[in-house]
């Protein structure tokens, strides 16, 4: 280790503690905080983010990624020191461009504007929200201008997220895929609809909450490492490499609702838990994009969970945790059930095959915010209208409309697309963890899943963000990013769902 990477890596290590302590109270702020601390913990986040920044922009540490970068020219290119230098010039130089008072604005806004969307979603009252949602966009405005951009703004904020993807590549790859879904949505409406009725009984709280987190354990999420909690939206967040915590939230009147978004976020949770503890304590221990960290979740959910592999050892077990429910219930209907394809008002309960439409729409919406086509107070009226346009359904109010994300509200603008990417993504993966495991749906039959996590472990989670996103998909499926083997898998598993050649 060279003496100015141990230098490096020791103040990175007190910015990441740093961050660290932010993310625990934004973690407290979703779950346990009283409203009424609302004010103070946004001071406390500005202090601490602005804090981490100011840090990690100081001269020194400038200074002391070149001179350890020149010490390890020509590493391996997964070398841990080379690419915690890598990793750590790319944010450095970033972060350089944005000055510590628009930090410092940022963090305290997204402190109110997450109160103010957890209150106007309740109240269904986008006027409650609508001045906080303006002030985050203003900011994010700011901040792609202070990056910089070489064809419009949302590629900087993009870039944050998906580093290397541009909006046009986003955008051209969503009018390709595009072409491809709707004539598979328009079969699939045309077909005699699945019956899910019997996800819509009384499924109570508590035995969700205990199957869901058997399952999650069972699947590989180490709760000796993490927890799950409830929250107004379902969400992932690291403090470490073996702090990892998860939310959800229930409806006892339908069993998905929490069931699959507890897998979701098992899959974001096991991959933070499987990075390398070589990369602890510096900006390389995260995920390689917010795309890889969605196709993590998405193969879980869906590749995974939505299997009838899956089911055909979970569904004895469901009947147990769940036995009024799920009396006089065959697995092949439970299948059916929760596969069912039907446009739907709210993202994160969508089905596998309209899902990136809504992603779709995000996107399409928050790229117009930045570029100043879209005004904020036209929000709920165009959601509306492209929810029409693209799923044939039209929201009853604004919480299950354009108050139904949390994202806007934690100024993430840029994320939305990298939920459809994920999806492409898992099913490239998916494709080659089949071409290495011929026998993967008998283990996943028979409740062993060591082999697919041990899998994943070995080509995505260890390597945390060693490489960039284009770079480990091409070594992990031997492709670049394709919408193919995605489609492919609709087809080949929705056609016989619904008797159609799709």
């Amino acid at each position: 280790m060279s003496d100015a990477f141990s230098d490096l890596k020791t103040r990175l290590g007190r910015i990441e503690d740093l961050k660290s302590a932010a993310e625990v109270l934004a973690w407290d702020q979703e779950t346990y905080m009283p409203p009424g601390g609302a004010e103070a913990r946004a001071r406390q986040l500005s202090t601490l983010q602005t804090l981490a920044h100011e840090q990690f922009t100081d001269d020194a540490i400038g200074a002391l990624v070149e001179r350890a970068a020149e010490q390890l020219d020509g590493r391996d290119r997964l070398d841990t020191e080379a690419s915690i230098v890598r990793v750590a010039r790319r944010d450095y130089e970033r972060a350089r461009r944005v000055p510590s008072s628009l930090v410092a604005r940022m963090s305290e806004a997204v402190s109110r504007a997450k109160e103010a969307w957890k209150e106007a979603r309740k109240a269904d009252d986008f006027e409650m929200f609508a001045p906080h949602l303006d002030r985050i966009v203003t900011l994010n405005v700011e901040k792609a201008e202070a990056i910089g951009y070489e064809a419009e703004r949302y590629d900087a904020l993009l870039d944050e997220y998906e580093p290397g993807m541009t909006t046009e590549t986003v955008a051209s790859t969503f009018d390709a895929l595009r072409e491809d879904l709707v004539p598979i949505v328009d079969a699939i409406a045309e077909a005699e609809p699945i019956d899910d009725g019997v996800l819509r009984r009384q499924y109570p709280q508590a035995a969700q909450k205990q199957f869901g987190e058997t399952i999650m354990a069972e699947i590989g999420y180490d709760f000796e490492r993490g927890r799950q909690d409830i929250s107004a939206h379902p969400f992932t967040t690291s403090f470490a490499i073996d702090d990892v915590r998860l939310t959800t939230r229930y409806d006892e009147n339908y069993l998905p609702a929490a069931l699959f978004s507890m897998l979701h976020e098992a899959g974001h949770g096991m991959y933070e838990q499987g990075i390398d503890d070589a990369l602890a304590r510096t900006p390389a221990a995260d995920g390689a994009s917010l795309g890889i960290h969605e196709s993590q979740s998405r193969f879980v959910e869906n590749m995974l969970g939505r299997s009838r592999a899956f089911w055909q050892h979970y569904f004895p077990r469901a009947q147990g945790a769940f036995p009024d429910a799920l009396a006089g219930t065959d697995v092949t209907t439970f299948y059916r059930a929760i596969n069912r394809v039907e446009p739907s008002l709210i993202r994160v309960e969508a089905d596998e095959v309209t899902y990136n439409l809504h992603v779709m729409l995000r996107f399409e919406l928050e790229r117009g915010l930045i570029r100043g086509d879209i005004a904020v107070d036209d929000l709920p009226g165009l959601w509306n209208e492209k929810m029409d346009e693209y799923l044939g359904v039209v929201p009853d109010t604004d919480a299950n409309g354009v108050l139904q994300d949390v994202h806007w509200s934690l100024g993430a603008i840029g994320y939305f697309p990298t939920y459809a990417l994920g999806n492409l993504m898992s099913a490239q993966i998916w494709t080659a963890m089949q071409d290495d495991l011929p026998d993967v749906r008998t283990h996943i039959a028979h409740g062993q899943f060591d082999v697919l996590l041990d899998w994943l472990r070995t080509n995505i989670h260890r390597h945390g963000r060693k490489l960039e996103a284009p770079d480990l998909l091409e070594r992990v499926t031997g492709q670049s990013l394709s919408a193919a083997p995605w489609l492919d898998y609709v087809r080949t598993k929705f056609g016989p769902l619904y008797d159609r050649s799709l």
